[in-house]
């Protein structure tokens, strides 16, 4: 009999039993870009789907999502944000434009001429911006619990469950980062580019030509809902999808939902004879 789906909407196996390892076998290294040593890795073959975290997170947070994407016959592309996990950076303000620009540096190592991209939060604005940019090495963003401008953002208030992940995040740091102390400097640089960037509009949205599926939980702690289906209906072709029973940390709550939205998402844009034939 197969076991119940992980259903962890307070996040209380996660405090007591983390996030799955990344598989064994996947393969990395890193690439230099833009005065910054870039941590990658990939695993799986077939169609290239890029996986951007969240901010102040790591690679090691899609934990749950990469066994069923190389599982689905897809080809996982992981990458740890400037100044987070195990990548480096300069002095330079962070930018949404500099991250993406590391993005393409790791698909030019890998002779990935076109990805498919993942994105949660500050992830997923990477990849608008990467998409918006060059939308020809772009296949398509599943653009997860993200605002493009200050009116997408709740007021914040403080909870157990978002203590829980944001102490998950310090020790994640303090155990993967070649800048030892620099987590806070970090924490408040990434919160002055989230308070201004990528200011986006109707305008900017509308020039973006790829597919693009505006994904939020329900119970989105940070992002405003009728923000997101904003975005769904400014980009061209658009489509919102809500998630019930969930908020900002879906892929943790209830990852095989989370998991089949994705690969929904990813099955549409890269049929399976394409996927075949990649």
């Amino acid at each position: 009999m197969n076991a119940a789906p992980l259903q962890d909407d307070d996040l209380t196996h996660f405090a007591a039993h983390g996030i799955p390892s990344l598989p064994a076998s996947l393969s990395g290294g890193f690439v230099v870009n833009e005065n910054a040593r870039i941590w990658y890795a990939s695993i799986g073959v077939g169609v290239p789907v890029v996986l951007l975290h969240g901010g102040l997170g790591n690679a090691d947070n899609w934990g749950h999502q990469v066994p069923a994407l190389v599982d689905a016959g897809y080809r996982a592309i992981l990458i740890d944000s400037r100044g987070q996990g195990r990548s480096t950076r300069d002095a330079r303000p962070y930018s949404y434009e500099i991250m993406a620009m590391d993005t393409r540096a790791v698909m030019d190592a890998l002779g990935i001429a076109k990805a498919a991209f993942v994105g949660w939060s500050d992830g997923a604005d990477i990849a608008l911006v990467l998409s918006r940019e060059t939308p020809a090495r772009s296949a398509g963003v599943f653009f997860f619990a993200c605002n493009v401008d200050g009116t997408g953002v709740k007021p914040f208030q403080a909870s157990a469950l978002i203590d829980l992940v944001y102490d998950h995040h310090v020790r994640d740091y303090a155990r993967l980062s070649p800048l030892p102390g620099a987590f806070d400097a970090m924490r408040d640089d990434l919160g002055a580019m989230q308070a201004s960037q990528p200011g986006y509009g109707v305008s900017e949205l509308g020039e973006v030509t790829v597919p693009l599926w505006s994904v939020l939980g329900e119970h989105d702690e940070f992002i405003d809902r009728d923000h997101a289906e904003a975005i769904a209906r400014s980009v061209p072709g658009a489509r919102f999808l809500l998630l019930p029973g969930v908020g900002h940390f879906a892929p943790l709550q209830r990852p095989q939902a989370f998991n089949d939205a994705m690969l929904a998402f990813l099955d549409e844009i890269h049929p399976r004879r394409i996927r075949d034939e990649g």
